[in-house]
């Protein structure tokens, strides 16, 4: 059931967002070539905590850390480790979860650490032009599947592959409710988007192929074929006069 939220809803989950977004600058400027993941981990914990938020992730469903910390072909879900330190030229993802006064808050990044080849660089610009070309659909009365079409579209036409295993989702008092949102199929179909609806939509593209496999510690998940990945996600909300971000300052 796709649950629509009130005024007074979305307003709690704007703070909520705002919480991620600030985390993502903060850790963005600590960030450098030296740093372990599980220093990372910790400094986001402490910042969303100093907001009066909850990391959303930590124990969900068994995760053991704050912040999901992936690197190079890890797609989404890397485990924050101390003997995981960042190297100069690395794409890094964060996926930051905050839970505030009873609603969740979500959005990823990537980035590169240091100077960087331009190979990373149109990868992680184009993941984020990919989120873009999504929410440009995602006004009421579209079909959900037209913001999947859309990203599809545009990743595979710069000769990149979109993940297809993980998908984009519904939020709110739950970090994952419905609809599923994929990134890629044909447009015009699944639910009708409505006013209220607060969505999670999340392209996670490769340089290789869409296949992934998860790594023993049942958690990591990376590219089948060693390549590159990026993520770039916010949560938005649908309104009457066009879809909002809600994790952006």
């Amino acid at each position: 059931m796709i649950i629509l939220k009130s005024t007074r809803e979305i307003d709690i989950m704007r703070r909520a967002n705002q919480i991620v977004a600030e985390t993502h600058l903060y850790l963005e400027e600590q960030i450098s070539p030296g740093i372990t993941t599980l220093e990372i981990d910790k400094l986001g914990e402490e910042f969303i905590k100093k907001r009066e938020g909850l990391p959303s992730f930590k124990g969900y469903r068994g995760y053991p850390a704050s912040i999901c910390i992936s690197l190079n072909d890890e797609v989404v879900h890397g485990i924050p480790s101390a003997n995981r330190v960042v190297e100069e030229g690395d794409l890094l993802s964060l996926d930051i979860g905050v839970f505030f006064e009873g609603f969740h808050g979500d959005a990823a990044r990537s980035f590169g650490v240091g100077n960087v080849n331009p190979e990373v660089k149109r990868l992680i610009d184009t993941t984020e032009a990919t989120f873009f070309k999504g929410f440009e659909k995602a006004l009421v009365n579209n079909r959900l599947s037209d913001i999947s079409n859309q990203i599809q579209v545009y990743a595979e036409n710069k000769g990149y592959s979109v993940v297809r295993d993980y998908v984009g989702h519904g939020i709110g008092r739950e970090m994952h409710e419905d609809p599923q949102i994929p990134n890629f199929g044909p447009p015009g179909r699944g639910p009708v988007l409505k006013k209220g609806m607060t969505l999670a939509i999340e392209p996670m593209v490769n340089i290789g192929g869409y296949q992934v496999k998860t790594l023993s510690d049942e958690w990591t998940v990376v590219t089948r074929d060693g390549s590159l990945s990026a993520h770039y996600e916010n949560t938005i909300v649908i309104l009457d006069e066009g879809p909002v971000i809600l994790s952006k300052v």
